[in-house]
């Protein structure tokens, strides 16, 4: 890489991460003293965790493509303002309507399509699988990094206090953005990072993405679901909540060590055969949960660390392959569209999970809920029986002179002869080549001539 484009990857990297660490360090707390707001029940708890993932759905396509019109630091910048607004909202609320105002405004600066578009445009097309790869990662490590925050700082602070270290963080965030973060010559669509309404119709009748998207979905559906009922669990056990972090820290570090191996065996031979353990996983940690009520017996600090451990062995596995299998499956030229779909479908999940789980939590319990969450895993598992994995193949953008883009067919029959290309399509508005390529033979082919 370029040291501008390193500096942009890391840059971007931090405010990702800053600000997914702001939406998420209540995550593992909200359960436990939502109940001191006014006007709580267990479904407004549950809608004040999962309403920020409603505003995320409905916004980051609108957004992305607001960035392409006025510029990715102007829309970068009011989706962080907005964050640092509704966080604020909610730390000066007495009541758990309030609050929901607040987590919605926190989740309408919905920025990631920005983002990764300001990437695009700061880095050249063969290190953009890099910077995605950081930008990914970092959303990963924020999530970690929230579980064992919020659960410390909850001891030092109030929910009110998370909330107003979130407006800070945003105020951060855009500090970074506007000293740290290189601006671009120009703003420009690419099919890499950016959403397309024509190709998203398209994609919505794509079987083997759609069951990524609904894995998606029904995966942060379930992460919210376990992070309401999970801490109320650990509370009854005994665990004091800023005592929590000592269960999830081990339980993450184990399950790593069961991640990597599990990746490896799936890229290599058995992504299939991957993907339906970790659903079938999934299903044994909620039968898990559910067990000791059900069964009529305590659950106690083990046995809850058991099935955390196993939660995260298999969450993180699935968090790892499902966009990387996206970005596979995706047509050429389509690799953004595709992915705002699977991001939409992601927030959608945990708006679901957050408003469900308040609902059935008051409803039937917490065995109740772990209940029917094992019965949609199964549900999961059933429709993934039908995923077919993508060959290994890869997106290749290449520019087009101009005499190329005055030649029409007569490039597309000479770019689908080269060997190794699967498909091209050609974006004569952007001036690239969007060829859908065999990595290993297209390689040979182009070190050799």
């Amino acid at each position: 890489m370029l040291p501008r484009e390193r500096r942009a990857t890391w840059s971007l990297s931090l405010i990702y991460m800053v600000r997914m660490i702001g939406l998420f360090i209540v995550l593992p707390v909200f359960s436990l003293f939502g109940d001191h707001y006014s006007g709580s029940t267990p479904l407004l708890i549950g809608l004040a965790i999962g309403i920020y993932g409603l505003l995320q759905a409905c916004l980051q396509i609108p957004f992305g493509m607001l960035s392409d019109r006025i510029g990715r630091k102007k829309v970068i910048t009011l989706g962080l303002l907005l964050l640092a607004a509704g966080s604020i909202v909610a730390a000066t609320s007495d009541s758990i309507h309030g609050v929901i105002v607040g987590r919605a405004l926190q989740g309408a600066g919905a920025i990631a399509a920005a983002l990764m578009a300001l990437a695009a445009d700061l880095t050249r097309d063969e290190q953009r699988t890099k910077v995605m790869a950081s930008m990914g990662a970092s959303i990963g490590f924020a999530f970690i990094l929230a579980l064992i925050l919020g659960p410390v700082l909850i001891g030092w602070f109030s929910l009110d206090g998370l909330f107003w270290l979130t407006a800070a963080s945003a105020v951060l965030a855009i500090i970074i953005l506007h000293t740290l973060v290189p601006t671009p010559e120009r703003c420009q669509y690419s099919a890499d990072t950016g959403a397309n309404l024509a190709t998203m119709k398209r994609l919505l009748g794509h079987r083997q993405l759609l069951r990524l998207d609904m894995s998606i979905f029904m995966l942060h559906l379930i992460i919210t679901a376990v992070f309401f009922a999970v801490p109320l669990g650990l509370r009854d056990a005994g665990i004091a909540s800023e005592k929590q972090w000592l269960v999830y820290l081990p339980a993450v570090l184990v399950a790593f060590g069961v991640m990597i191996p599990l990746i490896i065996w799936g890229e290599r031979k058995a992504m299939r055969a991957v993907l339906l353990l970790c659903v079938a996983g999934l299903t044994l940690t909620q039968m898990l949960f559910a067990g000791p009520q059900l069964l009529g017996f305590d659950a106690g600090a083990v046995w809850l660390f058991i099935g955390i451990t196993t939660f995260f062995c298999f969450m993180n596995t699935l968090e790892a392959l499902l966009p990387s299998l996206v970005s596979r499956l995706a047509p050429a030229a389509a690799k953004g569209s595709a992915m705002g779909i699977y991001s939409t479908s992601q927030f959608l999940g945990a708006f679901a999970g957050g408003a469900g789980a308040g609902w059935l939590y008051g409803l039937v319990g917490q065995s109740g809920l772990f209940a029917v969450v094992a019965l949609l895993c199964l549900v999961w598992g059933l429709v993934l029986r039908g995923f077919q994995p993508p060959r290994k193949m890869t997106t290749h953008r290449r520019a087009l002179s101009t005499e190329e883009r005055s030649r029409g067919k007569g490039l597309m029959v000479e770019l689908e002869s080269i060997p190794g290309v699967e498909e091209v399509v050609i974006a004569v508005d952007e001036g690239v080549a969007y060829l859908k390529v065999d990595k290993t033979r297209f390689q040979e082919v182009s070190s050799g001539g």
